[in-house]
């Protein structure tokens, strides 16, 4: 007998509730996907993205990985990014951090974690850029809070970087970059005010 079959179960249960809610909701979304937002987050599990933002399946293209980073040489979240944005029209970007970040106490932590250190290395790079202003904080909690919200601006200013955003703002597409903060003790989100909407403002 399988050990996943209470997913199997869960699963059924779930798409008959949305089927007596909306009797056409499944046919309708397999006919088009149409989002507005693509939301670049962590692969943590407790940062669900539709959701956090009160969103049905089909409202937010999605791409996770640890400590929600853009990366210039990683061809998957790129590839998201381009499809995202030259496909679906995205007009949000959203890059989602959260306080309590596993990738983000791993950068701070000193220790060795194996392969994932290659990937933790941008992130002690952040920390390498702002050393004396995290270092003033004795609280370590603080530290890693503040660290978490620099890795979100940083990624922000990445994604800004790249060949398909200045493409599609020299089109004059409408599409705007945020960074947020999401906070896992009380589930609501914080805005660190760095959006972006064009060339001009970045």
């Amino acid at each position: 007998m399988s050990k996943i079959n209470h997913l199997f179960e869960n699963n059924k249960k779930w798409a008959e509730q949305i089927k007596a809610e909306q009797p056409n909701f499944f046919t309708q979304l397999s006919k088009q996907q149409n989002p507005e937002y693509l939301w670049i987050g962590c692969s943590d599990s407790r940062v669900p993205a539709n959701e956090l933002l009160g969103m049905a399946p089909g409202e937010v293209f999605v791409h996770r990985n640890i400590a929600n980073q853009v990366i210039h040489t990683d061809l998957n979240c790129l590839s998201v990014i381009h499809f995202a944005v030259e496909i679906l029209k995205v007009k949000h970007i959203i890059i989602c951090g959260h306080y309590g970040c596993g990738g983000i106490g791993a950068a701070l932590d000193g220790k060795q974690h194996g392969l994932i250190d290659h990937w933790l290395r941008h992130i002690k790079d952040i920390y390498r850029f702002h050393q004396q202003k995290l270092d003033a904080i004795t609280d370590l909690q603080e530290r890693s809070n503040l660290l978490c919200e620099l890795n979100v601006m940083e990624q922000v200013a990445h994604i800004c970087d790249a060949s398909m955003i200045h493409k599609a703002w020299q089109q004059g597409q409408e599409l705007s970059i945020h960074g947020l903060v999401y906070k896992l003790h009380d589930g609501i989100l914080k805005d660190l005010n760095v959006s972006v909407s064009g060339i001009d403002n970045f």
